[in-house]
């Protein structure tokens, strides 16, 4: 099935950490909880400075943001090995966030949460690519294009179907590796 993801990009720098994700003081709502979940969403990049982005990620009084897409540059999610950074940017609607490089953490807790596809750039995309410009993330060629470009993306190769399953362990039920949950006994 062919998928491609589409909407106004949010744009972020160099060295976004996971403070400036989900700030400490709100890890202490809990994801599997849902009013939790949803709340954690509301909190997605407010660690940002906001002398360098004015608009906010979420909006104020919204639980979701209306950016699909993130695109980061070098060093996304660097910081602590918080698996809340990819809920709290899952639970507010952020879909896929294409960055440059990522930290080793970040991506890893991204596919094991199932929370959002992380891609990385061939290049820098947060130097031409602005907030609110319209972007295509197409999944099976592997390219972004924004403002009449194409841009490629390093493929996901076997974390895409762990992510399409929605984490690492429906991966692992749907696929045999680990029995799927009894309805008697989750």
């Amino acid at each position: 099935m062919a998928k491609v993801i589409s909407g106004p990009a949010y744009v972020v720098r160099d060295n976004i950490d996971t403070d400036q994700i989900i700030p400490a003081q709100y890890l202490t709502l809990v994801p599997t909880i849902p009013e939790e979940y949803e709340k954690l969403g509301t909190y997605a990049l407010i660690g940002l400075p906001d002398s360098l982005y004015t608009e906010r990620y979420v909006e104020e009084g919204s639980t979701k943001s209306k950016y699909p897409i993130v695109i980061g540059g070098r060093n996304f999610g660097c910081g602590s090995s918080r698996e809340h950074a990819p809920i709290a940017l899952g639970a507010a609607g952020c879909e896929v966030v294409v960055a440059e490089s990522f930290a080793r953490i970040f991506f890893r807790n991204s596919i094991a949460t199932g929370e959002l596809y992380p891609y990385e750039s061939e290049g820098a995309l947060s130097d031409t690519i602005k907030t609110g410009d319209h972007v295509e993330v197409d999944f099976d060629k592997d390219e972004l294009r924004a403002n009449g470009h194409v841009y490629p993306l390093k493929p996901l190769g076997e974390v895409r179907p762990v992510i399409d399953a929605g984490g690492i362990f429906d991966f692992a039920r749907q696929t045999g590796l680990i029995p799927a949950r009894d309805e008697n006994n989750p």
